[in-house]
């Protein structure tokens, strides 16, 4: 009986048409497009309608990935979704609501939330059910209404994040040319109050103190994260690419979180990466959280870059704290 591999057989991806600029911003908080660009490298985020939720950017995103992959949607039968901006807190999860959108029934569907490393999260999670026997196509998405929990009065947390949704496809394999190397995941809860969204939960449920004290909105040390994210980024990008025997400069496509530029630089400057290497979306997205790193493969796709067989190695740091990287080649048409 021959060996049963993961492989990335498609991605896809949405993007909100409203368009967020410093510009405005400048209208909103004491900042400018001068500063924000110099400290983030971020010039725009997209923002969705008011009406436009989590499940329906993570549908569109899956449903490119899936017309992309050359599987029915009758053959996916695991339906994944990472994201801190869920439609509902409690129930039902998002990859439910996203599965009835796209008419996929009786299928497992379920969310988990590890924040920017989600994608990545469920890559591991992916490969371990396929390499199990237990799956042949899963349906990766990750998707966030970022916009729903940012606090457009606190200048440190607004300028970052913007919304969006990436997907991928997930098949089994027997060939092993196409099959993921190696998935890192780890988290240490010891700095959750790092990035955090305090309310609501059973720490602070829904009152009306949450809604006076903001307790809803995202909040964040900047400076502690911004440090912290560099070593462990770097660190484990070492380690994933020592294990595996293969060297920096070898990988045509690395792709980080898309969190801020100057993280995205100093990691890659450690790792002597060469500027053609590095993947960078994040000065027309901003920090899409989970949906960053397949938002960011989608767009190198789109424009001819990610070509079928080459290598990528993924890279994302976020709140829990949460980390992850994987090696893998793209195993779908190139476009």
């Amino acid at each position: 009986m021959s060996q049963i591999y993961a492989s990335f057989r498609s991605i896809g991806a949405y993007v909100p048409q409203k368009i967020l600029s410093n510009n405005d911003l400048e209208k909103m908080v004491d900042t400018s497009d001068e500063w924000i660009v110099k400290r983030t490298g971020i010039k725009e985020r997209h923002i969705a309608a008011d009406n436009e939720v989590t499940s329906d950017m993570g549908a569109k995103a899956a449903q490119i990935a899936i017309e992309r992959s050359n599987v029915s949607k009758d053959e996916i039968d695991l339906v994944l979704c990472a994201t801190v901006t869920p439609d509902y807190f409690n129930m039902p999860s998002t990859a439910c609501v996203i599965s009835d959108k796209l008419g996929i029934s009786n299928v497992q569907a379920f969310d988990i939330s590890a924040a920017c490393s989600g994608f990545v999260y469920l890559l591991s999670i992916a490969k371990a059910f396929i390499e199990s026997g237990m799956k042949k196509n899963v349906l990766v998405i990750g998707a966030e209404k970022f916009s729903s929990i940012v606090d457009y009065t606190d200048r440190s947390t607004c300028i970052l994040f913007g919304d969006g949704a990436g997907a991928a496809v997930i098949s089994a394999t027997d060939s092993k040319e196409e099959a993921f190397i190696d998935v890192h995941a780890s988290a240490d809860g010891s700095y959750a109050d790092f990035l955090v969204t305090p309310a609501p939960g059973s720490i602070h449920p829904v009152s009306q103190k949450v809604i006076d004290e903001g307790l809803n909105f995202v909040q964040m040390k900047g400076n502690e994260t911004f440090k912290l994210a560099v070593k462990t980024l770097t660190k484990d990008v070492k380690e994933i690419l020592a294990k595996n025997e293969i060297n920096a400069e070898d990988i045509p496509h690395f792709i980080p979180h898309q969190a801020n530029y100057r993280i995205i630089k100093a990691v890659g400057d450690a790792l002597k990466m060469r500027e053609d290497q590095v993947i960078l979306t994040v000065h027309k997205y901003g920090n899409t959280s989970a949906a960053s790193i397949p938002m960011a493969i989608n767009d190198i796709w789109e424009s001819g870059r990610l070509q079928k067989g080459e290598l990528m190695l993924l890279d994302t740091f976020g709140g829990g704290l949460t980390w992850a990287s994987a090696l893998l080649p793209f195993a779908g048409r190139s476009k």
